[in-house]
């Protein structure tokens, strides 16, 4: 039986190892749409603040890792799907036959549709080309505008600042980071990086990019001034890798819609990653949840599924942790609050310290925190575990830090039913 892979980030690459270390070794195809090693896209601001080389960036680091798996790799990219045949047409005009298949094409950067992201001095930072094409055209106290300042963009900010370039970061959204911090959070972090030197524009639409003639770019921004900057990096979101499926009969919205066992609409295609619109473990519906936990075990999923293993998949939780020059932010699940449910605040805006709990009825449905780091990865087990908090409910709403006690004494109490 012959295995193949589109995609080769992480949901792929662990698909594929899960496979052949699952004894079908030499029937395993991995497709990557690039021409580099597989890697980690999470990894390039590190490449970009020159803390690693290139090969720091590999997913895998001996040369024969994937060869010495049984697993090969092409360097291809897919035209579209044959369903009934069970075939790919590839853009090189090449065909791949299959007997299971998995799509792990990832996402792809999106522009505002706006004059001028089209010039060669506005850059993308979603790939490892595009990492190089931001070394070679910055150095220290460059102008560079950063369009975008979501969970990617405050990533690359850091990289940026990294590189002693003068930052400007524009954000058309009344926050920072708007899709896992709220209004009050979001506020701080852009403080924050205003008190380390970062200009932030927050609630600022570009209208469009010119060049100037000394070669500099001017943004006209709109109801503002407009500004010039030597270079501009454009992360304003992105969107699942789905081009290749038309007419291939998968069911499809914000990315492919896949089940408990991480299959398709179509029989034998299996979809993982970003790409997979999979189960949301809080409201039991769909969603892409763009993040390497998810994709990571997504893949592991979906290949014990391929080989014949069901396995199903409880869904994923909405998770973030983002440092922007040294703030940590931290979101999970029902992090903008629960309907119909309680929440309990607290704020120090002058430690820069930030925690909201969301509730519903007595179970931890979200949390938001900002600047608090210490043990609040036992948030997300309480979330996860949907652990009654009973009398500690109370507790929390007077004082959401005492969330560690809270843990322990709910641990206790059900260690005391098990036995």
């Amino acid at each position: 039986m012959s295995f193949v892979v589109v995609g080769a980030g992480p949901a792929g690459v662990i698909a594929a190892e899960t496979l052949s270390r699952m004894g079908h070794g030499g029937n395993i195809t991995l497709i990557s749409g690039e021409p580099e090693a597989p890697y980690s896209r999470m990894a390039i601001p590190y490449l970009l603040a020159e803390d690693i080389a290139e090969d720091g960036t590999h997913l895998r680091h001996t040369d024969d890792h994937f060869e010495a798996m049984g697993i090969e790799v092409k360097h291809e990219r897919v035209a579209s799907i044959d369903a009934s045949g069970k075939t790919l047409s590839l853009e090189s005009g090449g065909s791949q036959a299959y007997h299971k298949l998995l799509l792990a094409t990832g996402a792809t950067p999106v522009r505002p549709p706006i004059d001028g992201m089209d010039l060669d001095k506005v850059m993308s930072c979603w790939t490892l080309a595009d990492a190089r094409g931001i070394i070679e055209n910055t150095k220290e106290g460059d102008n560079v505008v950063l369009m975008g300042a979501g969970f990617i963009g405050c990533i690359i900010l850091e990289a940026l600042v990294a590189r002693k370039v003068n930052l400007t970061v524009i954000e058309m959204e009344d926050r920072m980071v708007a899709r896992m911090m709220d209004k009050t959070g979001g506020d701080m972090i852009a403080d924050w990086c205003e008190a380390q030197g970062v200009k932030v524009m927050i609630s600022t639409r570009v209208n469009g990019v010119s060049e100037n003639g000394d070669g500099t770019l001017s943004l006209a921004l709109e109801g503002k001034d407009s500004i010039s900057a030597d270079l501009v990096v454009c992360a304003t979101g992105v969107k699942s890798n789905m081009g290749f499926l038309e007419g291939s009969g998968i069911n499809a919205d914000m990315g492919v819609v896949i089940n408990e066992h991480m299959e398709t609409s179509v029989p034998d295609i299996y979809a993982a990653g970003d790409v997979a619109a999979g189960f949301d473990f809080m409201t039991g519906g769909h969603d892409v949840h763009a993040i390497q936990p998810t994709a990571s075990e997504h893949g592991r999923i979906a290949a014990m599924n391929m080989a014949g293993k069901r396995t199903a998949y409880r869904g994923s939780l909405v998770m973030n942790t983002l440092n922007t020059l040294g703030l940590i932010s931290t979101s999970y699940g029902l992090w903008d609050g629960a309907e119909g449910g309680d929440e309990s605040v607290s704020v120090d805006k002058d430690r820069s310290k930030y925690i909201r709990l969301s509730f519903k009825d007595d179970k931890l449905a979200g949390v938001l925190a900002l600047g608090v780091t210490q043990h609040v990865g036992v948030l997300r087990g309480l979330i996860q575990s949907r652990t009654p908090l009973g009398a500690w409910k109370k507790v929390l709403m007077d004082d959401p830090h005492q969330f560690m006690l809270a843990y322990l004494a709910c641990a206790q109490d059900a260690s005391r039913r098990v036995a």
